[in-house]
């Protein structure tokens, strides 16, 4: 009984369902069953139905094998309920569905859950906000366009560089970096690592960008003790003193040996009532309503243990700071009493772990409307967290440093060349208009070609450049543009004419030649003896 695997994206409960409800119709064993002395072809018993589904369940990859048998019974309720199923006289549409000797068969047709409407979007990745870009809630539609005029001035200094001159700079501190700015870098940054993980084309699909708060985000990585807990700065929100109290008891339940052991049995049955009464009057799940579709998405990376951890932390993130500390506090509880060898039985007939899952899965995890599979995705989340707590409720140390180091940089002074801005001649403003495909076609061929033009020319015609800085501008200028170069000097004469040749002066004799111009060489006496 093979279970295809459901990766991360958008509607992952929905495809789970469906792909549940197809596996089930498929391969679910069908025989002919007698009831009060009557023969039932193709039928099934809803125990056969437990036994078969409750191992499709454990078996799964997407479930795991934490899945309990009576969840699987609350699964077919809903079957029951949803027409995947009906008893043999074709009743559907109630949860009385029991784990009983009961008939029941498949209908014709099983419809499969539709997948929701949502409006469509595009790919996009969320981007750092610069040091420069307009204020949030600015438009940019009506802003004049300036234009640039190049002189041969600012075209030789933006040149400069590839000629190999590097021009007199200035540094320039850049505006400062506003509390919101920073904000908004922490949000983008989080949640594109986070789309990242996903591997998803955008994160709306899973979750509501505009309810994430960046402040949220700062104080989960700021506001923490030294065990990592957050520190909440409203202590009204806080646990209540005897909740904290209970959980701390359970947390470091005392060996027998001591003598703050409690006097009477079922103590810590009591205590761990109070803790589980608490957390299940919540008026939202510890993850909010608004995170159920990126934490059900990031269930899909179970298979990939570090990717899910990370995809984990970053969720974990997005909590409101009084949420996060719930969550921290009641991970490590839980944890604790899972691997107390000493702590009675919570429950009688149910293991620890299976009672710490069941008790607390649906006030972690939990959807605001009808998802028919939130206790089974809920139950696979928790059991998760409690083997990885530790790590999940980390701060993500890759992320933190890359948003320090990217608001460090932003920071940072500049550097400014002579002529960057103020070179610019300003202009009057000028806008976009639609133009004909033949004055396009015209704009193409010679609309780049004619400022240049002008530009050679300026160079050519410039009487204050020397001869040598003029052949070095004219050198770069034909290697950067050789056509509009060639239709100006189109043969080496008319470039030569640029630059006359000089007339020679004629060497000088030597002195003593013209004052003896015709005296003969005459041997001069020998020092040899």
């Amino acid at each position: 009984m093979e279970h295809r695997i459901v990766g991360p994206g958008p509607y992952r409960a929905t495809r789970l369902w469906n792909e549940t409800v197809e596996l089930f119709r498929t391969r679910m064993p069908l025989r002919k069953h007698r009831c009060r002395f009557k023969s039932y072809e193709h039928c099934f018993t809803a125990a056969e139905a437990v036994d078969w589904l409750h191992e499709l369940l454990r078996c799964s990859q997407n479930f795991g094998p934490e899945v309990t048998r009576k969840q699987t019974v609350q699964l077919l309720k809903k079957f029951l309920k949803n027409h995947v199923i009906e008893d043999i006289k074709g009743k559907w549409g109630q949860e009385d569905f029991e784990d009983n000797r009961h008939l029941y068969r498949f209908p014709p047709s099983s419809p499969l859950k539709p997948y929701p409407k949502r409006p469509p979007y595009q790919k996009e990745v969320i981007k750092f906000p610069e040091w420069n870009d307009p204020p949030p809630g600015t438009s940019q539609e009506n802003i004049p366009v300036r234009p640039v005029v190049m002189n041969s001035e600012l075209w030789f200094k933006r040149h400069s560089i590839a000629i190999g001159e590097v021009p007199a700079c200035r540094l320039i501190h850049r505006r400062q970096l506003t509390e919101a700015n920073v904000e908004e870098i922490w949000k983008s940054a989080t949640l594109s690592y986070l789309q990242k993980i996903l591997g998803l084309d955008s994160l709306e699909e899973v979750l509501d960008v505009k309810l994430v708060n960046s402040k949220f985000i700062i104080h989960n990585v700021y506001s923490v003790s030294k065990q990592g807990v957050v520190i909440l700065d409203d202590k009204s929100k806080e646990l209540p003193h005897w909740v904290l109290s209970a959980m701390k008891c359970l947390a470091n339940w005392p060996n027998c040996s001591d003598l703050r052991q409690p006097m009477y049995l079922g103590f810590e049955k009591d205590v761990f009532k109070t803790i589980a009464d608490y957390y299940g009057h919540l008026k939202e799940p510890l993850l909010t309503f608004h995170l159920f579709d990126a934490f059900v998405s990031v269930l899909g990376l179970l298979q990939k243990e570090n990717m899910a951890i990370e995809a984990f932390q970053i969720c974990c993130l997005l909590l409101p700071p009084e949420n996060r500390r719930k969550l921290q506090l009641l991970m490590r509880m839980m944890a604790r009493i899972c691997l107390n060898k000493e702590m009675p039985p919570l429950c009688d007939g149910v293991g620890t772990r299976t009672l710490m899952v069941q008790t607390f899965s649906r006030c972690i995890l939990c959807s605001k409307g009808e998802v028919d599979l939130d206790d089974l995705l809920a139950a696979r989340l928790v059991t998760f967290l409690m083997d990885n707590f530790e790590e999940i409720l980390k701060v993500p140390l890759a992320l933190q440093t890359s948003i320090e180091e990217r608001v460090a940089h932003l920071r940072r002074v500049q550097i400014k060349y002579p002529g960057a801005d103020m070179d610019i001649t300003p202009s009057a403003p000028s806008f976009c208009r639609q133009i004909s495909p033949e004055e396009f076609e015209y704009q193409r061929a010679y609309g780049s070609q004619e400022p240049l033009a002008a530009l050679l020319e300026e160079v050519v015609t410039d009487a204050k450049l020397s001869s040598k800085e003029k052949k070095k501008k004219l050198k770069q200028f034909q290697k950067s543009y050789p056509e509009v170069y060639q239709e100006r000097f189109p043969t080496p004469e008319s470039e030569a004419l640029l630059f006359p040749e000089k007339p020679k002066p004629k060497p000088q004799l030597l002195m003593w030649a013209l004052k003896n111009p015709f005296q003969p060489f005459q041997r001069t006496r020998s020092f040899r003896m």
